[in-house]
């Protein structure tokens, strides 16, 4: 190891390593380039999920190839006469159906037929008769251009000679899928540009130069180009096409991973400068130091992030491998390519506080051992406010509701989800995403009558059928993807399930959206337990301590609680928002647990080495001087860049990223600051137990 940190720091090879740098990013942005991200991502429930067994019956009847677009017309009052005709034009008593209507304006666009024609149903008409609906019978696609183009169209022709006094939406599954890829398109420049500019600005306070800031820069910026490029290259070996979401997490964890590992690493070759006269010996000296608690935490956050491996929806799989890779890659950029990179520029790359051979380290005088040695004076006082601090924040996590209904998922409302607020408002909010039940047909009558009972049932038509079973579409009373429509769904299901011989099954977007939601929570049950056991285990292999790293894990997932409880109270009284996305208790716990220890190994890394020479007390006193500055710069920074997931299109991102700019937070200001010295000047020696060689 000692000849690879010589050759990465020496003075010729330093530009060979930078030149091997320089080769693989360019493979990376050339021949290794991946396909553009997934604007409409699936679902990706398990093959014997209910819903994902109904959609595979269901593309062998006829008309399986079909979707829908839904153009609602609404008024603030009644719709005059004049509006009614304009909207279902006038009886014809040939066909015996309306003509003239507003409907025809769709034909283009209709797969279906009537008498050898295209055909577009007429406009139905709510009770209160505020409200018109059209629903455009449609070929399915899963061309994401193709989608967003035609609903365009129809939004333009839905709009032409429009009667005074309506307003016009489209909706439907059409309307979500356009808007779903509207949303997040541009949506990854704008947050690169966004995390860029954050990172840059908060480097420029923390160094005070003009030129340093730029070095670790433009590391962690290709890092995370080339982390952009290679992860959905590997994603894709496992058959999975990451989102926009997913896309989004990756460039926030590489560059606030990254950027941490690099003030890490800058903070130790500093104090190395000051001290060792020869830069090229002072950098290998900092890679020595700073390595182990870089590979620690770049492997707990990697492990952790594999452990989404284990979950059943395969969106929760594709970001862990996606965001494991990054973290790979920032590891590697940090310790080979930034020294490399450091070292080539003299000392003067830290202008105008330039490090100088023989000069004193502030940091043994300075704020960060002050407080260290008054925690130490009343570790016990200290660590009983800590934790009521952290108790009383915690405190929020009873009322946390969990769920958002489809129309309170994006931060700025798109078209389809106002259209299918007003369709909610004058129709039963399930009109235009029927639920689905199947069922063999010689039980298909008696299924209709059980599912016709069900509470929370509206309607219940038969749909097309083949020579073995019968589509049923039911429409529900509750509002699509809330608790009133689970809760009938659930209801349906047993109701259906009890008539012998039916083989009956309930599909739709309502089921497919509670089968997401209960793979969550089995999610949740299997990857949280990984998560600790992996992060206890690097701990423990890392300061070669049990004590240590249960107190460590302890107050991380403590102020995880914490940060849940704020983030809560934000989300009520400052966002207004009714509830937490599915994936945002996950990947919340995830990101603070695997990141928000990594200040803590920075921390206990430092003091298990200065304990050696100085004892438990001093030891951590020294390490919490040295390391106070670069961790507390680090936590800013990286709450920071995950505070910039607001910028992307969508609540759960928005959430995510204040839930953990808070535990950042907490873990940096107060846990690693405060909680953490106070527990190991309190226990004294035995922080390290079973290892007896520290003095007390």
């Amino acid at each position: 190891m000692s000849g690879f940190i010589n050759f990465i720091t020496g003075r010729k090879s330093a530009w060979v390593t930078l030149l091997i740098g320089l080769f693989f990013a360019i493979l990376a942005f050339g021949p290794l380039r991946a396909a553009s991200t997934e604007l409409n991502p699936g679902v990706g429930l398990p093959a014997d999920t209910e819903s994902v067994i109904v959609d595979e019956k269901l593309a062998t009847l006829p008309g399986s190839d079909s979707t829908a677009a839904v153009i609602v017309y609404a008024s603030d009052s009644e719709l005059t006469k004049a509006q009614t005709q304009w909207l279902q034009g006038e009886f014809d008593p040939m066909t015996q159906l309306p003509t003239g209507g507003a409907n025809e304006k769709f034909l283009e666009f209709t797969n279906a037929e009537f008498n050898d024609a295209k055909f577009v149903p007429p406009a139905s008409i709510s009770e209160d008769k505020t409200t018109a609906v059209i629903t455009v019978p449609m070929e399915k696609t899963d061309a994401t251009e193709e989608i967003t183009s035609r609903i365009e169209k129809i939004r333009e022709i839905a709009k032409e000679d429009i009667p005074a006094g309506l307003e016009v939406y489209v909706t439907g599954p059409e309307g979500f899928s356009a808007d779903l890829s509207g949303v997040f398109a541009g949506a990854d420049f704008t947050l690169l540009l966004s995390t860029v500019v954050v990172v840059a600005v908060l480097l420029l306070i923390t160094y005070r130069s003009p030129t340093l800031w730029l070095v670790p820069l433009l590391v962690v910026g290709t890092a995370d180009g080339m982390a952009g490029q290679l992860a959905r290259q590997v994603a894709k070996l496992f058959g999975i096409t990451p989102d926009g979401s997913v896309t989004g997490i990756l460039s926030v964890l590489v560059f606030g991973a990254g950027t941490n590992y690099a003030l890490l690493l800058i903070a130790r070759y500093r104090e190395e400068l000051l001290s060792t006269e020869d830069r090229h010996e002072a950098m290998a000296k900092a890679v020595r130091g700073a390595g182990p608690a870089i590979i620690a935490s770049g492997s707990t956050v990697t492990l952790a992030l594999l452990t989404l491996a284990f979950a059943d929806l395969a969106g929760n799989r594709a970001l862990g491998i996606v965001c494991a890779v990054g973290i790979v890659i920032a590891m590697i950029a940090a310790l080979c390519v930034l020294p490399a990179a450091l070292v080539v520029f003299g000392r003067g790359l830290f202008w105008p506080f330039v490090p100088k051979f023989g000069g004193v380290n502030k940091s043994d005088s300075g704020l960060w051992a002050k407080l260290g040695r008054g925690v130490s004076k009343r570790p016990v006082a200290v660590s009983v406010l800590g934790v009521l601090i952290l108790g009383g924040l915690a405190s929020g996590v009873g009322g946390i509701q969990v769920g958002l209904a489809s129309t309170d998922r994006f931060l700025k409302t798109p078209e389809a989800v106002v259209g299918q607020q007003v369709l909610a408002e004058a129709f039963p909010a399930g009109s235009t995403s029927p639920s689905i039940v199947i069922t063999n047909n010689e039980q298909m009558n008696d299924v209709k009558h059980a599912a016709e009972k069900v509470e929370g049932v509206a309607s219940v038509s038969i749909g097309a059928k083949s020579s073995e079973f019968t589509r049923l579409d039911v429409v529900l009373d509750g509002e699509s993807q809330s608790e009133e429509a689970y809760a009938s769904i659930k209801a349906l299901r047993a109701a259906v399930q009890e008539i012998d011989g039916a083989d009956a099954m309930v599909g739709g977007l309502d089921a497919q959206a509670l089968d997401v939601k209960e793979a969550y929570a089995h999610d949740q049950l299997i990857v949280i337990p990984l998560i600790l056991i992996l992060v206890f285990v690097v701990l423990v292999l890392l300061l070669r301590a049990l004590v240590a790293p249960v107190l460590l894990l302890v107050t991380v997932v403590a102020s995880f609680f914490a940060s849940m409880g704020a983030g809560w109270w934000i989300f009520v009284n400052v966002l207004g928002f009714p509830a937490l996305d599915l994936s945002v208790f996950l990947y919340s716990f995830l990101f603070l647990v695997a990141l928000g220890v990594d200040y803590n190994i920075f921390l206990v890394t430092r003091a298990k080495e200065e304990a050696e020479k100085l004892g438990t007390k001093e030891g951590m006193i020294k390490a919490l001087s040295a390391t106070g500055g670069v961790i507390t710069s680090a936590g800013i920074l990286l709450a920071a860049v995950f505070a910039v997931l607001g910028v992307l299109p969508l609540v759960a991102l928005a959430q995510i990223g204040v839930i953990v700019c808070i535990g950042v937070l907490l873990d940096t200001l107060l846990v690693r600051t405060v909680i953490v010295p106070a527990l190991a000047f309190m226990t004294g020696k035995k922080f390290w137990l079973p290892n007896k060689k520290y003095q007390s």
